[in-house]
């Protein structure tokens, strides 16, 4: 099976397959930058980690699909985790969730049209003092209430206008 390797630029990731590509035991290490890269993890990308490194895409795509940090289509700009372990379960993290689904139009998983937002709800962010949480990107907001948490999304709406 051949992919459309002219529609992704490889430069970046044959940087990364030439200090990892023979590296035994790398291929997390592979996955993970390339999906910093691209944001994802293109099809094509795993084709051509596979020619660099000799791994078979199978096995690519079975490493892949194992971890829950991996994602296989683009993500919005801001990547909105909500985290449902026990701590945020009990004080109120689907009320979050809910507003959250409310303010986007969106649902766990899918990606609002103008490719700003994307809603995921995760097991556990490690926060639980600050339950309920959500995380976006790389900001953590505790504490929530479904007021808060649409006021954070208003707020970086608003400066993306």
């Amino acid at each position: 099976m051949k992919c459309a390797h002219e529609t992704i630029d490889f430069a970046k990731l044959d940087e990364v397959l030439d200090r990892y590509g023979n590296v035994a035991g790398s291929l997390i290490t592979i996955l993970q930058q390339t999906q910093e890269l691209y944001g994802y993890l293109p099809v094509e990308a795993m084709y051509r980690i596979s020619e660099r490194t000799g791994i078979k895409p199978a096995k690519i795509l079975g490493v892949a699909t194992f971890y829950t940090q991996f994602r296989f289509k683009p993500v919005g700009k801001y990547l909105v985790m909500i985290c449902q372990g026990t701590a945020c379960h009990v004080n109120g993290s689907s009320e979050i969730y809910d507003a959250l689904v409310e303010e986007l139009n969106i649902a766990d998983g899918e990606t609002t049209e103008d490719g700003l937002f994307t809603i995921k709800n995760v097991a556990c962010l490690g926060c639980c003092s600050l339950s309920p949480v959500m995380m976006i990107n790389e900001e953590t907001y505790g504490s929530l209430t479904p007021a808060k948490a649409k006021k954070i999304i208003r707020m970086l709406k608003e400066q993306n206008i």
